[in-house]
């Protein structure tokens, strides 16, 4: 698993809570499930999962590269939108606006991905030489916090997490800005279970047990429990 927020909180290269290990940590206990999990960076995680040494891609929007190695279980709705520190400059609603902003510098987490429209605008972006990586949401708040970018996509919920839960970026809480634009709508967000990895019956078993998760409001409710109202309203919706 790799730092995403709240939804996976790693401390010193080590998984120690979150939304989501809390689900599989309460899966494990009501049932024969067992899981080792390990902290890795995001892009990491996704070498690891479709080469076959993952089990499970948790969380993951769905992507046809996934699907080629992995199942797919839909357990909320997200959305990605742009996020800033609240400036006052001028609203941003659609991509074209963007990418018509050339000082507006972007910042992204390598391996998150959103869809076609997302590689789009990142694409068109990247060409101009506006987009630079980073490794996980904790460092896009710092580079935001440091000026060296202006805004970055993504959930945000993951971003807020990531404020959240460290002192050198929590005094941002308060100001960030949440803008949805309109090529990036409502889609899934869920796990993965791998095709490659796990056999037949292992992999029924656990998507099982996810859709259990879902259907049963635990994963809307792991939600409540971290999230503000306002932060859960532009990105995460109960399925």
């Amino acid at each position: 698993m790799s730092a995403t927020g709240l939804s996976v909180v790693v401390v010193d290269d080590k998984v120690v809570g979150g939304i989501y290990p809390e689900i599989l940590e309460g899966i494990q206990r009501k049932d024969t499930c067992t899981f080792a999990i390990k902290a890795v960076p995001r892009a990491r995680l996704e070498y690891l999962f479709e080469s076959g040494a993952a089990d499970v891609l948790i969380p993951a929007s769905k992507t046809p590269e996934r699907d080629a190695v992995g199942v797919f279980v839909p357990l909320t709705y997200n959305r990605a939108t742009l996020v800033s520190l609240d400036t006052g400059r001028k609203p941003i609603t659609t991509a074209q606006e963007l990418i018509d902003s050339p000082d507006l510098k972007v910042v992204l987490v390598r391996g998150f991905a959103y869809g076609a429209a997302y590689d789009d605008l990142v694409r068109e972006l990247s060409r101009q030489g506006r987009v630079q990586y980073e490794v996980d949401p904790l460092s896009v708040a710092r580079v935001l916090k440091n000026g060296s970018a202006h805004l970055t996509i993504m959930a945000p919920s993951i971003l807020a997490g990531a404020v959240q839960g460290d002192d050198r970026v929590r005094d941002l809480a308060g100001k960030l800005r949440f803008e949805p634009i309109r090529e990036l709508p409502w889609g899934d967000s869920g796990a993965y279970v791998s095709r490659t990895s796990l056999g037949e019956q292992d992999q029924k078993e656990l998507i099982a047990l996810l859709e259990n998760a879902a259907r049963s409001g635990t994963v809307w409710r792991g939600f409540q429990k971290y999230y503000s109202p306002k932060v859960l309203k532009e990105s995460i919706r109960p399925r």
